[in-house]
Order: C-alpha cells, then sequence, then structure tokens
C-alpha cells in the first residue's frame, strides 16, 4: 500500500512498480522521440503496450499496425497484448507515450491487437448518488475476453468533482493506478484503506490485498488512470468485489441521500 510519484516524465522508460514487489507487475511509461525505435522481448513476462500519446508503428510476427491518440479522456486506446517470448518493436511517428504492463505468464496465447472499437465502455453510478460518482470505465481485456492472461487493463474517467471506485470495496487482487489530469495542475485524492493521499500528474498508487480504494477528481479536474490487477493463482479477478459494510445502504434503490433544503 503505497502512492508513488514521477513528476516530470523523462525520455524513455519511467519505472513504476516491479514484478518483485506487492504489486507482481512491471509498470511504467515508455517515453519516445519522434522516429525512435524501441524493442521489446521478455521471456518471462506476457505484456501489454497502451497507447498514451502520439501515434507510433507496432511490429510483432511480421505485422505491423498503427496506434494513435490524441485525448486519453476522449478517445478508447489501441493495445497490443503478448505472451512471453515474443519480440515487439516500436516506432514512434511523433513523439509518444505508451504505457506498458507486464507479469509474468508461463501461458502461450495469439498476440492480440485491440483498437479503439474493441474497448468496452460502459458508465458506472448513472443516475444514483445524485450523480457524484458517475464516471466511464474501459476495460481492455480481463478475465472475460482474456482467461488466458494473468493480468486485467482497463481505464477510468472520472469527470470533475466525482468520485470512482466507489461504494468502498475490496479485493485480495494487487492492483496498481496511474494517474492523469486534463490540466498539469490538476489533482484529486486517493483513499488506501484509512490514509488519504493527493495524487497528480502522473503518481500511482499500490493497492495490496484488502485495503479499499475509492478516488475523487477536485472540480474543475477531469482525472484519468489506468487500472491493472494482477489475478492470483487460482483466484482470478472475475469483477468480484467486498463491499465495505457501512457503505453498502448507498446499494438500496431507495437510499435518501441529504440534500440542502430549498
Amino acid at each position: 500500500m503505497r502512492l508513488g510519484e514521477l513528476g516530470e516524465l523523462k525520455h524513455g522508460y519511467n519505472e513504476m512498480t516491479t514484478r518483485h514487489s506487492d504489486m507482481l507487475m512491471d509498470i511504467g511509461y515508455q517515453e519516445m522521440d519522434a522516429n525512435e525505435v524501441v524493442e521489446f522481448e521478455d521471456a518471462l513476462q506476457e505484456t501489454a503496450f497502451v497507447i498514451v500519446t502520439g501515434k507510433v508503428e507496432i511490429t510483432w510476427d511480421g505485422k505491423t499496425e498503427v496506434m494513435h491518440r490524441d485525448s486519453i479522456f476522449d478517445e478508447n486506446p489501441y493495445c497490443l497484448h503478448v505472451p512471453h517470448g515474443k519480440k515487439v518493436a516500436i516506432k514512434a511517428l511523433t513523439v509518444s507515450e505508451i504505457l506498458i504492463q507486464k507479469t509474468v505468464n508461463e501461458k502461450d496465447f495469439e498476440p492480440v491487437f485491440y483498437r479503439p472499437e474493441d474497448v468496452q465502455c460502459d458508465i458506472f453510478g448513472q443516475g444514483v448518488w445524485n450523480s457524484t460518482a458517475e464516471r466511464t470505465v474501459r476495460t481492455i481485456f480481463d478475465y472475460d475476453n482474456a482467461p488466458y492472461s494473468n493480468m486485467v487493463n482497463g481505464e477510468v474517467i472520472t469527470s470533475p468533482g466525482r468520485w470512482s471506485g466507489y461504494i468502498p470495496h475490496t479485493h485480495p487482487q494487487p492492483e496498481v493506478y496511474t494517474y492523469k489530469f486534463d490540466k498539469p495542475q490538476g489533482f484529486g485524492a486517493c483513499f488506501i484503506g484509512d490514509n488519504v493521499f493527493m495524487i497528480k500528474q502522473n503518481t500511482w498508487s499500490e493497492l495490496s490485498s484488502g485495503y479499499m480504494h475509492p478516488q475523487v477528481a477536485a472540480p474543475g479536474y477531469a482525472m484519468w488512470y489506468s487500472w491493472m490487477i494482477r489475478h492470483l493463482p487460482n483466484d482470478p479477478w472475475k469483477k468480484t468485489r467486498t463491499d465495505v459494510p457501512e457503505h453498502v445502504w448507498l446499494l438500496d434503490k431507495d437510499a435518501k441521500i441529504w440534500e440542502p433544503h430549498k
């Protein structure tokens, strides 16, 4: 359980978590200049490459696709997901940023290239609690469409002044959130158990087993975060969660929420 901060990203790889930590995943941002080429091959780990901003050519198994994205807030991502031992080359066509997630996985599977139209996009918290926890949840892959993977990868867009990860809940599988805002001075708060941390551009949170983890964006600032879960042996994350008991009353469709008198 902790919060980390990268600050301004540097050229090259910007490390957040490693598989040797409680998170069991290597996660970081790859910052690339135009026309730069970077090659990847991991003998032990499956890898997901998610475009954050920019435009790149990504090549594997003799195939080449283009991933491009102008806005993480307004556009679904592209993602390439490959098994261990697969060579991948990325050529940046413009200044670009790639989010890389890895974890150990002995299984072989066919690489999958996800386009924006392949990404599941849902609105959570709609029509309840005066819309104070309404947010957009994007799921690139999880146990439903990638049961061969040891990871889950998705994104959340939290509107200014609203909550996500709500109601407060826990799950045993480790999870990492990495945050960005629509303005560089944007901020919010991350609750991990009984601790509260200020979140800013390029911070990340490490969510260990059993800690509740709701988030909130400050008014005026839209917040994006990637959510990356690591399945546990014989206990994959299947959208299962344990809601914090004292807040379960909020799930009642007739729950009475205080409003000021007019």
